[in-house]
């Protein structure tokens, strides 16, 4: 069994995906406001099997299209999955476009005060240069 939680506005959902005589089931179930890891583990604890009762009728498994995975390979895949992206909420997420919004904003800002430096630093030589060349 597999269980994957993911933010699906406007809840935190839970993907149970089982295989059963070569057909693979999946069930759904929705967790409500972001679940801490204690939720989950009580959940795949106490409340997993009731889900599994309810997996829907599945799809067919071509074992022949599917070829032995290497131990080593799921356990590196496993380890992948585990260290991806941590459990965030919604809010984070908008606390950081947040950020990046105003990050892109100085940028711009920053370069337009370079720029304007830059220019006024040009117009000072012009000017010094023309002012060494006044009385000839």
């Amino acid at each position: 069994m597999k269980l994957t939680v993911f933010f699906e506005e406007p809840y935190w959902v839970g993907i149970v995906e089982a295989e059963k005589d070569g057909k693979l089931l999946a069930g759904r179930h929705i967790f409500g406001g972001e679940p801490s890891l204690p939720e989950v583990w009580e959940f795949v604890l106490h409340r997993l099997s009731s889900v599994a009762d309810r997996l829907s009728c599945g799809v067919d498994i071509a074992k022949a299209t599917q070829p032995k995975a290497n131990p080593k390979r799921l356990a590196r895949l496993a380890a992948r999955e585990s260290r991806g992206r941590g459990v965030s909420s919604a809010s984070q997420e908008a606390i950081k476009q947040e950020l990046d919004l105003r990050k892109q904003e100085k940028t711009r800002l920053s370069k337009e005060l370079r720029e304007a430096q830059a220019k006024r630093k040009r117009e000072i030589a012009v000017q010094k240069a023309k002012a060494k060349h006044r009385g000839r």
